[in-house]
């Protein structure tokens, strides 16, 4: 017989999701948001030459700033007040991590301090995202105050108050958006931060997919278009069957004597994703390159051939970019599962409910167990998402990189996660109906 969970799941259709008004408040509350998102990276920055960036941003077109312009939704080719987008928070998250596991203070604070101590983590986070957030901006405010060879600048007005007023727009558009991605996460539905970088990444496809057509139309040969709608599609499976994808370890509980009766002798299963990690590794790595990345491309112009140099080795395709970008996947990949992810605390788990795993025995051995496994799923996942990630560049083209690799990877991951938190809001919306159907909520007075 069908559990009542899986009666409930079965059930949920859109005539369950109408009855669902607080679900559609909370839908209507995150598309509201996303709007208000997308306003933004159409509203430029004061003080910029709008000719004179846009043939610059041509001449860096299927670069490094391409990429993230991507991920942004365009901002940074309207270099909008949005266009630092909430890649400074997630440098902020990956640092204050890295020091949490590092330094016996916030180790204690992240593990001990409960509800309070995460909070006070996610305080210094911000101040950190400050932090970065004006580096970067004041980068790029130098960078476009700079004079180009031809003596054009970026600014209008070149000086102090274009500098200061550049980084003020800059680090306030980050920390706006910050605060919407909080603000949905709370009363919306999904990970706000996520759902920010989907939408730009879902912003940008029919642009691609029209500049991929009429380039086609005007050579007349559609082939190039039809191998790379192919390649996206068969990465976009390959994402779908491995994040869905998982080692189940059988758990064993024994029976025992309740009364009069043997109670107890289940089994179930211990699932490991083959990709733990999630879409944290790439995500992680794109903006560790973004704040160097980004201060060397608005200077490469003016400044010395060496730094040029940089420039052209940090471009997407490029085999050192490759290299090092697939690198920092791999290694984000083990240090975000080794956060997520204890065997001794699920070890410890299973010996307090009294389960164990066939052949092992319970504690510090069932922890090794899982760990063994666990390891070598990741090895997987992380060769999986560095062929994800590098080949679409490998490739080469900015359509090739947007549509495949990480921003698939990023929408498909963000998808599943809003699916499953919305089917989670209808199965509770359907626990209530039947409780109110029982009258257990007892009489009200």
């Amino acid at each position: 017989m069908a559990s009542a969970a899986e009666q409930l799941a079965a059930n949920m259709n859109f005539s369950s999701f109408a009855k669902a008004k607080e679900l559609q408040q909370r839908i209507l509350f995150t598309i509201g948001i996303l709007i208000v998102y997308r306003i933004g990276t159409y509203v430029p920055i004061p003080g910029i030459d709008p000719v004179t960036y846009a043939a610059m941003f041509q001449q860096n077109a299927g670069g490094l700033m391409s990429w993230f312009n991507t991920l942004g939704g365009g901002a940074i080719e309207r270099m909008a007040i949005f266009a630092l987008n909430v890649m400074p928070y997630i440098s902020a998250s990956i640092i204050m991590q890295l020091m949490a596991a590092s330094i016996p203070t916030l180790e204690k604070l992240k593990k001990e301090g409960g509800e309070a101590g995460r909070k006070q983590i996610n305080q210094y986070t911000r101040y950190l995202t400050v932090v970065l957030a004006t580096l970067q901006a004041t980068a790029i405010a130098i960078g476009m105050n700079s004079p180009n060879p031809d003596g054009s600048t970026l600014a209008l007005e070149p000086g102090l108050f274009f500098v200061v007023s550049t980084v003020t727009t800059l680090v306030g558009g980050t920390m706006l958006l910050l605060w919407l991605g909080e603000q949905i996460t709370a009363r919306g539905i999904g990970n706000g931060v996520s759902l920010i970088i989907f939408a730009g990444i879902i912003a940008a496809v029919p642009s691609l997919i029209g500049g991929g057509l009429s380039a086609s139309a005007s050579t007349g040969n559609f082939l190039p278009l039809l191998m790379g709608v192919s390649i996206v599609i068969g990465f976009l499976v390959l994402v779908v069957f491995v994040e869905r994808s998982q080692r189940r370890l059988i758990v064993q509980y024994p029976k025992r004597q309740q009364g009069n009766r043997m109670v107890g002798g289940d089994t179930s299963f211990l699932p490991l994703k083959l990709n733990t990690a999630g879409v944290i590794p790439p995500i992680f790595a794109s903006s560790l390159l973004l704040l160097p990345a980004t201060a060397l491309g608005f200077q490469a112009q003016s400044g010395p051939d060496w730094l040029q140099n940089i420039v052209v080795y940090l471009q997407p395709g490029a085999p050192v970019f490759l290299v090092i970008y697939g690198a920092m996947i791999i290694f984000f990949c083990f240090f975000y599962t080794s956060i997520v992810f204890n065997p001794e605390d699920t070890a410890d788990n299973l010996r307090k409910y009294g389960g164990f795993l066939p052949g092992i025995r319970p504690g510090k051995r069932t922890a090794e167990h899982i760990d063994f496994i666990q390891s070598r799923l990741t090895a997987i996942g992380a060769v999986y998402l560095t062929f994800i990630c590098v080949v679409p560049m490998m490739l080469g083209g900015g359509a090739a990189m947007a549509l495949g690799g990480t921003s698939i990877l990023i929408v498909v991951s963000v998808t599943m996660d809003t699916i499953s938190q919305i089917q989670s809001h209808l199965l509770a919306h359907q626990y209530e109906g039947l409780i109110k159907k029982s009258k257990l909520r007892g009489r009200k007075r």
